[in-house]
């Protein structure tokens, strides 16, 4: 059974930082895209932040690129998202997805590429 569990939100000020984490479990960790995706209330689920099978290949997403970085740790089947200078707009759930692809380089940024999902993370940065 494939399970993918974040951890790491919270509550945190206008220029804080918060390090978010999913754990990655029944899968191969290493044949699979990754990405963290956030979905703010009563607004759809966007891209955050992908990484490739090979993680040497990361891309963002416009508002977050120089504030987020995505890591992965395939030791550990975790993937992280370290989100420095956080603001207001950042409040969201945030999720992260694993994608399987054949392709070592593969960054994935549209959602129905991910067959698997966390339950996600609440991230709320006060003003």
């Amino acid at each position: 059974q494939v399970q993918l569990v974040e951890s790491g939100g919270g509550l945190v000020q206008t220029g804080g930082s918060l390090r978010l984490s999913c754990e990655a479990s029944g899968l191969t960790f290493s044949r699979y895209a990754l990405g963290w995706f956030r979905q703010a209330p009563g607004k759809e689920r966007e891209f955050v932040a992908g990484i490739s099978r090979r993680g040497s290949d990361t891309y963002y997403a416009g508002p977050v690129k120089g504030r987020f970085t995505i890591s992965g740790d395939n030791a550990k089947n975790t993937v992280y998202l370290q989100m420095n200078s956080l603001k207001p707009e950042d409040t969201a759930v945030y999720y992260c997805g694993a994608a399987d692809t054949p392709i070592m380089f593969a960054v994935k940024t549209n959602a129905n590429a991910y067959g698997y999902w966390g339950q996600g993370t609440q991230v709320t940065v006060s003003s």
